[in-house]
Formats: structure tokens, C-alpha cells, sequence
């Protein structure tokens, strides 16, 4: 039994393997896996079979298991404001593929690179309307504004997504490492964010982002802790690493975080991977 109030996720590439066998390896240590679905076309694509989303159905149903599912690309509109783009037809084919896990939430970027460091007012506006047609094209797509989740993204204003955010009901997707890596303080911004909160991304900095939490200094990992135990946050909490070692070391400084405060970790309650 789950004696935090969120569930405690980490990715599909955990071992150099395909999805599958991650999922199967990180059942009954995790209770949700954020599926990476980045390659959806060709020979080298990465989306599941039929016969693969039955088995990981299988999986979730034995061990209490929820999916994300990230989608493939920032989202945006082609320049003639239709679907067509090739972000939201990879979109779409994800969405397609993994509607029977009944994910808990689907993780999106919006492309905001060309205005993300200024522009004009009517370009911004344009900007942003194109932003909320995207979101609801993909939302009719889901069935569930809910469970579409905007990610703050490294290198854009913290208040980047704001205009967005008040003119539709969708979640957030908050990536505590893309915080630290511009140096901004991910409490004060949880402050705001968490009541719209579906799914939360941490991961260490070290040389680039996506490392072990081992690369956090204790105090910084256990104010983020703390602040989502005082939340009562009850989305996901995703440790967004890709190798089995930084899996392993986030794992160890959860543990003494929690430690800390006498709550048994996951791993020390279930099978430890």
C-alpha cells in the first residue's frame, strides 16, 4: 500500500531495453510509468502493438499501475492554423495507440521558441491563440482537457504558459528539474501551480539535466519533498532518469530524505529492483 499521497513513477527506458520488458522489470517498484514515446514512424518506431498495450493492460491491472504517456514533439498549429502538422498527427497516432492503457495523463510541450525571448503584442497574441486551438484539437482527441498536462520547459519565462492556462482547463506538468536548471527556486513556483497539477517531473542536474537525484543537495530535495507531503499533492510524481544506476541513486536519496522524517520508502516495503 502507497503511504504517500501521490504515485511515485519513474520512465520506460530504465534498462537498455524496449518498453516492454521496462515495464515489466519496474512492476511492483513503481506505481506509474511514464511511457516515452518519441519515435513513432518508421522501422526504428517505438509505439506498442496490439498484442504489447494487451500485456501492459495486464501488467497495470496485477500491480496498481497507471501510465503518462509523453507525447512526441512541442506541439503546434501548421502556419494555415489547421491539424496538419506533423507535431499533432504524431499526436494523434500516440493517443490512438495507448487509449486502452487509459492513461492518467498525456505530457505535452507547446512550441513557444520562436516568441519565447519577446516579440510584438499581435504576434504573442497569434501566438497563444494557436496555443488553445492545438490544446483543444488534441483534447477532442483524449476525450479529457484533464488529463492533457503542459510542461514548463528550460529556458522560457516561468510565466510563459499563464495566458494559456486562463483560457483553458488544462493541467500542468511541472518539471522541478527544468527549475533547477535555471536556477529557479520549484517550491515558490509549486506554490502556484500544484491545485492544477496532474504530473510532476524530477531529476538531478549535472552537466546537463535528466541525472540521478544524487546530484541534488539534500536541502533542495527535501524542500521539494516536504512541500508536496504538505500539499497533499495526489498526481504523479515521476523521477524522470534513463539509466538503471540513476534509478538506482534517486532511489537511495529519496531514502534518506524520507528517513529522515521515519516513512519507509517504496523500495524498502516491496521488491527492491
Amino acid at each position: 500500500m502507497n503511504r504517500y499521497p501521490f504515485r511515485l513513477g519513474t520512465t520506460s527506458y530504465i534498462i537498455p531495453d524496449d518498453i516492454l520488458p521496462n515495464v515489466r522489470y519496474l512492476a511492483g517498484n513503481v506505481q506509474d510509468v511514464e511511457l516515452v514515446l518519441f519515435e513513432v514512424e518508421g522501422g526504428a518506431g517505438n509505439l506498442p502493438d496490439r498484442l504489447q498495450i494487451e500485456e501492459l493492460r495486464n501488467i497495470a491491472s496485477d500491480h496498481d499501475l497507471t501510465y503518462t504517456v509523453h507525447l512526441p514533439l512541442d506541439l503546434r498549429l501548421a502556419d494555415d492554423g489547421s491539424a496538419r502538422h506533423i507535431s499533432l498527427e504524431k499526436a494523434k497516432r500516440v493517443i490512438d495507440c495507448t487509449r486502452d492503457l487509459e492513461p492518467y495523463a498525456y505530457v505535452l510541450h507547446l512550441d513557444g521558441k520562436s516568441v519565447r525571448n519577446g516579440t510584438t503584442p499581435d504576434v504573442m497574441e497569434r501566438w497563444q491563440d494557436h496555443a488553445v486551438q492545438s490544446l483543444k484539437i488534441v483534447e477532442a482527441w483524449t476525450g479529457s482537457i484533464e488529463k492533457l498536462a503542459v510542461e514548463n520547459l528550460e529556458g522560457y519565462p516561468l510565466d510563459f504558459c499563464e495566458p494559456i492556462l486562463e483560457q483553458i482547463d488544462i493541467s500542468r506538468a511541472v518539471d522541478v528539474g527544468h527549475l533547477w536548471l535555471d536556477h529557479h527556486d520549484p517550491v515558490k513556483y509549486l506554490q502556484n501551480a500544484l491545485p492544477r497539477t496532474r504530473v510532476i517531473h524530477i531529476h538531478g542536474i549535472a552537466g546537463r539535466d535528466h541525472q540521478s537525484l544524487a546530484h541534488v543537495p539534500a536541502d533542495q530535495l527535501r524542500a521539494v519533498w516536504n512541500a508536496l507531503l504538505g500539499s497533499d499533492y495526489r498526481g504523479v510524481l515521476t523521477i524522470e532518469v534513463f539509466s538503471e544506476d540513476d534509478f538506482r541513486t534517486s532511489w537511495a536519496a529519496i531514502e534518506t530524505v524520507m528517513k529522515e522524517q521515519g516513512v519507509a520508502t517504496l523500495c524498502s516495503r516491496e521488491k527492491r529492483i
